[in-house]
């Protein structure tokens, strides 16, 4: 327990078995509810309606052809691979996961993860191992894939490879930093660039617009005292708190893999003495942490600095710098969440 009475997250060491890694393989709380149907195209940018139109037509046809096509023998024939290419805040991710959940999610029917989801279940499995289970898979869904790392961007091309080569369904999305918004490409070029050979195998489908949040970040949530932090925590028997340089200290010794499940039954997270992140491997757990805290819609206090200061000017300009663009608008509205609980 922390002297705030809470728990904490320090305190926890989650063990999570391999099946628990690909049962999570859904599309997170945030968007477990989403579909088509709720996608509000905006009338204003045509290709909108476009895409909901031709991806509606890639679940089917994935549907119709994994009816008919055991899994061993899908490899015969080319599996269709579609990559959705826009700018920041134009629901890309509602997109993906409505094409998940009308394929169907779960066991032999569609996978859905990010990037970094991959690459650690990779990391835990095995690449083999991680292999053999996703190509029972109807589809397999990867939500903001990584074109900063080439380590990990070649594996993914690898699995990628391998997947298409038995049969899977593809979909994917990237994206691009706020300030890009309105260049031509957006990240289609640098996407296919990197996987090769399967740039061929994939069709390019564009989705225009602005950011519905009409803001590049929320970074703008002012940071609470330390003591505010711990007295909201106390009141709530689903909260945990805790320094932020401890929790950042823990997560070194916890597999990335293991964050979501760091996070089980926890409904507020509070974090005093927060202060901007000193070196880049830090950073870049801290950002697993914040995307696992945004799927999940766990609300978060932050006592000390605003968010927009977590990460220094260098690493903003760095080659991680849509990781934590990314990262600063989620943590930015999960703080609004949490400081609205405080009123």
């Amino acid at each position: 327990m922390t002297s705030g009475g809470a728990p904490s997250l320090t305190r926890r060491r989650p063990v999570v078995p391999p099946d628990r890694l690909l049962a999570e393989l859904v599309p997170p709380r945030h968007f477990a509810a989403e579909s088509f149907a709720t996608y509000r195209p905006d009338p204003a940018h045509p290709s909108q309606q476009a895409a909901v139109t031709r991806l509606s037509s890639v679940a089917e046809q994935v549907r119709r052809r994994s009816q008919k096509t055991p899994f061993w023998k899908r490899g015969r024939t080319a599996a269709p691979a579609v990559y959705l290419d826009g700018g920041f805040g134009v629901g890309k991710t509602h997109l993906l996961a409505s094409l998940a959940h009308a394929v169907g999610v779960g066991v032999d029917q569609a996978a859905y993860g990010t990037f970094v989801e991959y690459t650690n279940l990779v990391g835990a499995l095995g690449f083999l191992p991680t292999v053999e289970a996703l190509a029972r898979r109807r589809l397999v869904c990867i939500d903001e894939f990584e074109l900063d790392d080439p380590g990990d961007t070649v594996l993914m091309s690898r699995l990628l490879r391998e997947l298409a080569d038995r049969g899977v369904a593809l979909a994917a999305t990237s994206n691009t930093l706020p300030g890009s918004l309105g260049e031509g490409r957006f990240a289609a070029d640098d996407f296919l660039r990197e996987i090769q050979a399967l740039a061929s195998r994939f069709e390019v489908v564009r989705v225009d617009g602005e950011d519905y949040r009409h803001r590049s970040v929320r970074t703008d949530v002012q940071g609470l005292r330390d003591d505010e932090v711990r007295a909201a925590a106390a009141d709530r028997p689903d909260a945990t708190l805790d320094d932020f340089t401890d929790l950042l200290a823990h997560l070194a010794t916890v597999h990335p893999s293991r964050y979501g499940a760091l996070l089980d039954g926890v409904g507020l997270v509070a974090l005093t003495g927060v202060q901007a992140v000193p070196t880049q491997d830090v950073a870049l757990r801290l950002v697993v942490l914040v995307d696992r805290l945004y799927d999940r819609d766990v609300p978060v206090l932050l006592g000390g600095t605003q968010a927009k200061d977590l990460f220094p000017a260098d690493m903003l300009a760095g080659g991680y710098r849509k990781k934590y663009y990314r990262a600063l608008s989620r943590l930015g509205s999960l703080a609004a969440d949490g400081a609205a609980l405080v009123g």
